[in-house]
Formats: C-alpha cells, structure tokens, sequence
C-alpha cells in the first residue's frame, strides 16, 4: 500500500479526514494498491449552483433489441441501471432529472447533470421491478419516480418497489401501489417470467432523506436505513444467475460473506454494479475505485459495473478520476463493463463477457 501524503499545514477537518480514510484502508488486504490523493476544498459552489450546460451521452440504447436468455444492462447515469435479467425488466434508483435536490418554487436547488440521461422515462420499457437503494436525492428522486409510474409504458403495469427499512413514507405520494421495505438479511420472492429472490444486504452507507430525520447510522429509534441487493434467478435450462446492485457504499465486509455464502453454493455473481465515485473527502461512506473493485471480488464477481460518477458534482476529485483509477487497478480490462453513460454490456453465456453498444 502506498504511502500517504505528508502536508506542511494540514486543517484539523482534513486532518480528521485523513485520520478517517486511514481508517477504512486498514480494513484493506495489503494487495490494492493505493493511489493517495489530495484532499482539497470542497466545491460547495459548483455543488449547488451548477456549472454548464449538461453534455448529450455518447451512447442510447436500444432495449427493443435485448434478448430475454440473459442479463443485458446500460448505465442511464448516476445510480440507476436499466436490466433485463432473463426476461425480467428491473430499474435501479431511478434519475433523470437535470438537478436533483431541494424544490424551491419552481426551481430545485442543488447539483446539475454534467451528462444528460440516455433515456427519461417515458422512454423506458415496461418495468417489473425498482430496486431503491435510499432516501438520498441522488438516488430518490421524486419526480423521476413520477413520471416513471405515469409513463405510457407503467401507468398500467404497475411496478414493484423495493425500498429499505423505515423509509416507505418517502414514496407514499407516488402513484405506486406495491411498495415494499426490506431490511439487511431480508428476502422477497417475486414471481415473474421466472421467480426472483431479492436480498437486502447492509451497508456502510446513511439514510436520513434531511439530515434532521432519524438515521439508521446514528443508531436512532426507527432511523432511515440504506440497501444494497442480490437478485438471483435460474435461467431456461436451470443455471442459477444473480448480479449485485451495490447501493451507495464505503468499503464493507458485507459483501465478502455475501461471496463466501454463494462460494459454498458452488454460485458466482454474473456482474456487481458498484459505486466509484464520491469519495474525496467522503470515503468513509463512499467507497472508491480500488475498494469498489476489492468488493467485487470479495462478492465472488469477475466483472464490475461501475457507477456513480460523472453526473452529478458531488465531491472534490477530478471527474475522470474515478474512473481512471479503476483502470489502474483492474488488471483484466474486459471486467470493467462499460465507461459510458449508455453503453450497453451483456453476460455472455460462452463465459466471455465483452462490451455492446
């Protein structure tokens, strides 16, 4: 592990954060490698007020075109992934707003898209499952929600919302009818094409929608509490499949007994969709891009789906650091799945996994 940088005049709030990310990097094996990085002023200006006009993405996909013998997911941006996963249409903390953050009038205060959405939500196919990881803006965003459950495609169908503990008064405005809390170790069923079991698994995360509410990581009286989740499935023929929606996280052991319960059932998680930005100054609740890929190993997965980066501006490091540092540190460049907002990745079934677009 490489060694920290010594500063000549260090703030006490710095050097508490060193302290904290010092913390956090014993908890990992010596094999990383680390890249240190400078903590610098956080750019609250930039934070609430935005910067330029948001770019258009490079890539749309086309989810018309997706087989249902297999899992095929693109990354709209931020934390939310659309999946096929064997014929089941799930959908991961739905975003597509320009800013999210507080609505003040009609405006809403807080950071910009520096890329817009591939696809809004009248765009999407019909949706089964939404899988909410928290309460958090970035990642429950009402309006987004709205207009998912009155989209063409919804407005009938009626999709399934999976959130986490003590946080489904959240929603209670949305047009939804099925919303289900599931605390860490809890497991739904949810039968479709074929049955899906969805897990909760803990993370080191918060909950708290304002931070004035009850938080499960202030170890407070029914506090707002924060998922990651295991969906697994068998396909066609019986062949178990299960991918990882890691939530929002600093690095954890959560997922390490995760793998080691699925390495004794002689399974192995297809793809882990992992957060990796967000971590300067804020590792301890947001892991970076070397713990993000340790996880995924530790979960028994070979291929990452990072996240959580380049949309909206949320900490103090470089925009494509994230994203850069994952590439240092995965040695096997095809298990990165995707770079792009919009690309496109698919499980191959002959055990090679490769880039679609």
């Amino acid at each position: 592990m490489g060694a920290f940088v010594a500063f000549p005049v260090m703030s006490t709030a710095v050097s508490n954060t060193l302290d904290r990310i010092r913390e956090i990097e014993r908890e990992i094996p010596r094999t990383i490698v680390r890249m240190e990085k400078k903590i610098v002023k956080f750019p609250f200006q930039r934070y609430f007020l935005g910067h330029q006009k948001p770019e258009d993405p490079k890539f749309v996909p086309d989810w018309k075109t997706w087989p249902n013998d297999s899992i095929t997911l693109s990354w709209l941006g931020q934390s939310t992934v659309l999946i096929n996963f064997y014929g089941a249409w799930i959908l991961t903390d739905p975003v597509f707003s320009e800013r999210v953050g507080i609505p003040v009038g009609p405006i809403t205060v807080g950071p910009r898209r520096m890329v817009h959405a591939p696809l809004q939500a009248e765009d999407l196919p019909p949706i089964d499952l939404i899988l909410i990881s928290h309460a958090h803006m970035d990642h429950t965003d009402l309006p987004s929600l709205r207009a998912l459950a009155l989209s063409r495609n919804n407005r009938s169908r009626n999709p399934k919302m999976i959130v986490a503990a003590n946080t489904r008064l959240v929603y209670k405005e949305l047009p939804f009818q099925d919303v289900q809390e599931l605390d860490w170790g809890e497991r739904q069923t949810i039968s479709l094409q074929s049955d899906l079991n969805v897990e909760a698994i803990e993370t080191r995360h918060a909950g708290w929608r304002m931070p004035w509410q009850p938080c499960r990581s202030r170890n407070e009286d029914r506090g707002m509490s924060y998922n990651a989740y295991l969906v697994k499935t068998h396909d066609a023929q019986g062949n178990p499949h299960a991918f990882v929606f890691g939530g929002d996280t600093g690095y954890t052991k959560s997922f390490h007994r995760i793998g080691e319960r699925l390495r004794s059932e002689h399974r192995e998680v297809d793809c882990a969709i992992m957060p990796i930005g967000t971590y300067n100054p804020w590792v301890r609740t947001h892991c970076n891009p070397e713990q993000a890929w340790r996880m995924t190993l530790e979960m028994n997965a070979k291929t990452i789906v990072p996240i959580h980066w380049n949309t909206y501006m949320q900490s103090s490091e470089p925009r494509y650091e994230p994203i850069e540092w994952l590439r240092h540190t995965v040695q096997q460049k095809d298990a990165i799945a995707l770079t792009e907002h919009g690309q496109t990745w698919a499980l191959q079934e002959t055990v090679t996994r490769q880039f679609v677009h």
